[in-house]
């Protein structure tokens, strides 16, 4: 469970980009502090988030930006 969670929708910024379409919702980021990232590198944590939004990955997301920590560290 996340201590603080953030998803930006960032679609509008990426018109005309590949991956874009009418309506949004393929570019995303999100900025996510949990316990679940102690001790985990930088690329550990982006892999447990992509391997939880696997489905989301392959139906349809085209980018998602990812800013994880554990608490108490700075940056997101």
């Amino acid at each position: 469970m996340p201590v603080s969670l953030k998803v930006l929708d960032e679609s509008h910024q990426h018109e005309g980009h590949t991956g874009h379409r009418p309506g949004g919702q393929t570019h995303y980021r999100v900025y996510i502090v949990s316990e679940a990232f102690k001790g985990k590198s930088r690329l550990e944590r982006h892999r447990m988030i992509n391997q939880l939004l696997s489905a989301e990955l392959e139906g349809g997301i085209h980018a998602l930006a990812i800013h994880a920590a554990a608490p108490g560290e700075g940056g997101v």
